[in-house]
């Protein structure tokens, strides 16, 4: 239906908005176009988390800081939680445009809704309630945890709102757009941003609500920019959305639940396994102060940073590879792994080479110049910034494989690098290398998840797993001539009608399943 794309609508909507074709066009610019956005997306993300450190710690102190520094891990913890549901979703979602499926694409969609919605809430609910209990686990130091309990607490009733943008954002990105999830993270930064310092301060009219103020801000902007994007995908009509006659969607698909279930919480385990294992980390660094503690913080921030390139090509990869895994292309796969590799070596090398020179003056940014803390943060940066570049690769093969739905090898890598490496070598090594111990653990455990994943990536069955029951088109859309091919959802939507009608389907186009 090439021809009458622009005339087509979806059902009870207004015609579909074009989104990238990620199964045809020159691979390496069509990974570089995709991912761009995403790590803008995380840049801006990471930069509202600076933004608030430099606030907390120059307005507040580093007890506040270090109080900051323990509830973002276990907040980074409870998203890993829901993290692989959310990817899940996002496979299936790419499987099935892949496939021009979009019945199946509406059936995810319906039912990874309702289930975020009441997942979300439970753990926003249970995480309140045991916020003090969590800290004292953690060893939280006794002069911060007044303020990491009231911080931790307004965290938690963000959560909720948290988790359904991230599970939008990765939905959009599962239909190959990843540029709308990026203006709405701008927006939501924007807001955190001016609101931190109002509400930590006190400053006019709005209250001062000091460490609570940063958590505040969080909420409020994640509750607003949530509905904001709804709107918006709902004016757009996007495929995303739900109308009125597909509500009975939101009734939960047992056969998604089930793929869901069994192929998100692997993924989400392993988010949780690395949030735990940074947890773990903390509680040991802790041991040592609250200068270390400081220092550690500060140096993670920057981490975060080098860290970004590669996960953005690694949600680059796995959404490219989903979508050529349903339309029947393992060639394409494994040259989206190749190009992914290549990136991820490149733009991870190049912010260590530049922290490595600059690094003093850039942790001046939330540590003062005359701190304890600053040197201490120099030499963790010293010894732990360069494993980041093995663990970006692995991160590369890791997307691709669990793009078809080999999801628990990952997860198995990832445990042994992790606890069965970092956390014990640290803790035998403490003993006679005091903190040294903690920062070298790090790069041998990111080397091991590079050995591990790319292994399996070799030699695994990865290529033969499958998400979602689909079958892949016997056409493929025209190239546009900008080396990004668009599909018309509208125009998809309309050809999924006709193949269910016999009178009107093409003799050559299969079923699909669900159609």
């Amino acid at each position: 239906m090439a021809g009458g794309a622009t005339a087509a609508r979806g059902p009870g909507g207004p015609p579909g908005r074009k989104v990238p074709d990620l199964t045809t066009g020159p691979i390496g610019r069509t990974l570089i176009l995709f991912a761009l956005p995403v790590l803008a997306t995380n840049i801006l993300q990471s930069l509202n988390g600076s933004a608030n450190a430099i606030w907390v710690s120059h307005v507040l102190g580093e007890a506040a800081l270090t109080a900051t520094s323990n509830a973002n891990q276990i907040m980074f913890l409870m998203l890993g939680a829901v993290f692989g549901l959310s990817m899940a979703s996002n496979i299936m979602i790419g499987h099935a445009m892949g496939a021009r499926d979009m019945t199946a694409a509406k059936k995810v969609i319906g039912t990874s809704t309702a289930f975020f919605i009441v997942v979300s809430l439970s753990v926003g609910l249970l995480g309140a309630l045991l916020t003090p209990h969590i800290l004292t686990w953690m060893g939280t130091p006794e002069e911060a945890k007044r303020d990491a309990v009231a911080y931790l607490r307004v965290i938690f009733s963000a959560m909720p709102f948290m988790y359904f943008f991230s599970y939008v954002m990765m939905a959009q990105r599962g239909t190959g757009d990843s540029r709308t999830p990026f203006y709405f993270s701008l927006l939501a930064v924007g807001m955190d941003v001016v609101l931190n310092p109002l509400l930590i301060t006190g400053y006019g009219p709005f209250p001062k609500l000091g460490i609570a103020g940063s958590a505040y801000a969080t909420l409020v902007s994640q509750t607003i920019t949530l509905v904001a994007m709804i709107v918006h995908l709902y004016r757009k009509g996007s495929i995303l959305v739900l109308r009125p006659g597909e509500f009975h969607l939101l009734l939960p698909d047992l056969s998604i639940i089930r793929g869901l279930v069994l192929k998100g919480l692997p993924m989400g385990f392993q988010m949780m396994v690395t949030s735990l294992a940074a947890v773990t980390m903390m509680s040991l660094v802790n041991r040592h102060g609250v200068h270390t503690s400081a220092a550690y913080g500060a140096a993670s921030q920057l981490w975060t940073y080098v860290q970004m390139p590669a996960m953005a090509l690694g949600a680059a990869v796995s959404s490219m590879a989903a979508q050529n895994v349903g339309a029947g292309k393992m060639d394409r796969v494994e040259q989206v792994a190749r190009s992914g590799v290549l990136y991820a070596l490149v733009f991870t090398g190049l912010p260590v080479v530049a922290i490595y020179f600059a690094d003093p003056w850039v942790l001046q940014a939330f540590l003062p110049g005359t701190s304890p803390s600053l040197p201490i943060a120099v030499h963790i940066n010293s010894i732990v910034l360069w494993g980041f570049i093995p663990f970006g690769l692995a991160f590369i093969f890791s997307g691709v494989v669990r793009a078809t739905g080999a999801v628990w090898p990952p997860l198995l890598a990832m445990i042994i690098a992790l606890w069965g490496v970092r956390v014990p070598l640290a803790n035998i090594l403490e003993p006679y290398l005091g903190a040294n111990a903690i920062w070298i653990s790090f790069p041998i455990g990111s080397f091991t998840t590079l050995l591990l994943a790319w292994a399996y990536y070799v030699w695994g069955g990865w290529r033969t797993s499958r998400m979602l029951p689909t079958t892949p088109p016997v056409t493929d859309e025209p190239d546009t001539g900008f080396g990004q091919p668009m599909i018309e959802e509208a125009e998809v939507l309309a050809e999924a009608a006709e193949r269910a009608e016999p009178s009107r389907s093409s003799p050559s186009a299969p079923n699909r399943p669900g159609s």
